[in-house]
């Protein structure tokens, strides 16, 4: 399988057992290549543009110069984000994106949050399996420091997730949500 094909293959959401030679060694090149590209990132001062740039190379796709990050950002393989317009990371965001993390125009992600897109079989005869589900978060949401968002959630437009909620469950447009796990706290209205 070539790279290109193992990437679409991961953004089809098939599962990945690790006994899995040819898929594991495909993923393992993902893996270091994300890590070049974000210790780049890390450990050298960049100007805005050359951030959008380094997310491009991430990403594979265009990211829009209205983009910002607050280094460091972490990602196990990077090619499976979608940033929209004017998105900004704050510093220390981990992102494990191989099941897809997609963020709407407008959004903030505050300091050190996680998002995952994986998860392992329970059973012993699948626990060496990564399982992915999507992440999607929509438009012009707010997510708080330390707050960490689980594999197949989708967060609705303007939500606002507190800091340090873990989120497991999807997010209804104009919410806010927190704790552990993640509760309904109320409606945003736009008159308060």
């Amino acid at each position: 399988m070539e790279m290109n094909e193992f990437i679409e293959f991961c953004k089809q959401g098939n599962p990945i057992a690790g006994e899995d030679t040819e898929l594991h060694t495909l993923l393992t090149r993902c893996s270091y290549d994300a890590q070049r590209i974000t210790m780049t990132l890390n450990n050298t001062y960049h100007s805005r543009e050359q951030i959008v740039d380094l997310f491009s190379e991430l990403t594979g796709t265009t990211v829009d110069p209205s983009f910002m990050c607050f280094p460091p950002f972490y990602t196990d393989f990077g090619k499976h984000i979608t940033i929209g317009k004017d998105v900004f990371f704050n510093t220390g965001c981990s992102f494990q994106d191989r099941g897809g993390i997609t963020i709407g125009d407008g959004t903030m992600i505050g300091m050190n949050v996680t998002i995952a897109t994986l998860n392992h079989g329970l059973p012993l005869a699948t626990r060496n399996t990564t399982f992915a589900a999507p992440v999607v978060i929509g438009k012009q949401v707010w997510i708080g420091s330390g707050a960490t968002i689980l594999p197949g959630v989708t967060i609705g437009d303007h939500s606002v997730v507190a800091a340090g909620a873990v989120v497991t469950r999807d997010v209804p447009p104009d919410s806010v949500v927190a704790g552990v796990p993640a509760k309904f706290i109320r409606s945003i209205d736009e008159e308060q």
